[in-house]
């Protein structure tokens, strides 16, 4: 097996799974089409791989992942018209208590989330990805972004403010309570739950067989 091939399956090996997290939530929460975004662009990463000169090329991932979500995005937006947002429904569960409810309750909750996500423009979803939920320093987010820092807060601020307005997710921040500073993963910034028991959550209850791997650790 050629060098490169080894590296970058070792590559692959060491960043796939939190890279999967990220294009599903990039996409709304779709499982089979953060699937395929995260393949097509191992893919591109892999066809680049020998003459990479990114220092970070978890980075250069990132960014195919982001610009194939938006594509993704308009073309839907341009086939029915408009991207749908929420379902009708009521909090039956305190989100922010975690002995409330049961786990049904606890997981509608989770995707009312994901729905509010999916409803956000493709910018403010990348940017709420990014900076709450793989928890990257603003800096990184401008890089994988092409955009300044002072454009990563001012669109992760309106995110935020969408998510907290929205109509599912107003029990996840009430109306009293100060906007809280983007300093945590996003589920903290709504909800004072943990990033990871979110993801587990979902992992647990909603995921389905686990994703194809890349070209590169095919024989």
């Amino acid at each position: 097996m050629p060098a490169d091939d080894a590296s970058f399956e070792r590559f692959v090996a060491d960043c796939a799974d939190r890279l999967l997290l990220s294009a599903v939530l990039l996409v709304g929460g779709d499982w089979a089409a953060g699937e395929d975004l995260l393949q097509g662009a191992f893919e591109r990463t892999y066809r680049h791989w020998g003459r990479m000169n990114d220092p970070k090329p978890e980075a250069y991932v990132r960014r195919a992942l982001v610009n194939a979500a938006t594509s993704r995005w308009r073309t839907l937006r341009a086939r029915v018209g408009e991207v749908p947002l929420f379902v009708d429904g009521e909090w039956t569960a305190d989100p922010a208590d975690p002995g409330a409810g049961d786990p049904a309750d606890r997981l509608a909750a989770h995707e009312a989330l994901i729905r509010a996500l999916r409803a956000l423009p493709p910018r403010q979803r990348a940017v709420l990805v990014l900076r709450y939920f793989d928890d990257l320093p603003e800096a990184d987010v401008a890089a994988v972004l092409g955009c300044t820092v002072g454009t990563v807060r001012s669109q992760a601020s309106r995110g935020l403010a969408k998510l907290r307005d929205s109509h599912p997710l107003r029990g996840f921040a009430p109306s009293s309570r100060a906007p809280t500073p983007p300093v945590g993963p996003l589920a903290d910034v709504l909800t004072n739950e943990p990033a990871d028991t979110v993801t587990k959550e979902l992992d647990s209850t909603t995921r389905p067989a686990p994703a194809r791997r890349a070209r590169g650790e095919a024989q």
